[in-house]
């Protein structure tokens, strides 16, 4: 079971604040994948992704038990 956590617009999109998604392993990008796929309009494209607190690139593997959370691009002055 992996954790995923949503903030910003993106909890807005998918109408939680989190969600585990049953699955034992898969990449960063398989995880952006899964996202567009599941929510239309994401985004997956714009967001960046940490594991276990820690940012992520798109090739790295997330395990069962990690926790991940989808950032949005951020904007203020």
């Amino acid at each position: 079971m992996i954790k995923v956590n949503y903030f910003a617009r993106l909890r807005e999109v998918t109408g939680k604040g989190e969600e585990t998604i049953d699955r034992d392993s898969m990449t960063v990008a398989e995880l952006l994948n899964w996202a567009e796929e599941s929510y239309p309009g994401f985004g997956s494209d714009n967001v960046q992704v940490a594991v276990n607190e820690e940012y992520a690139l798109k090739d790295d593997v997330i395990e069962s038990g990690d926790v991940c959370a989808f950032i949005p691009p951020v904007s203020g002055g």
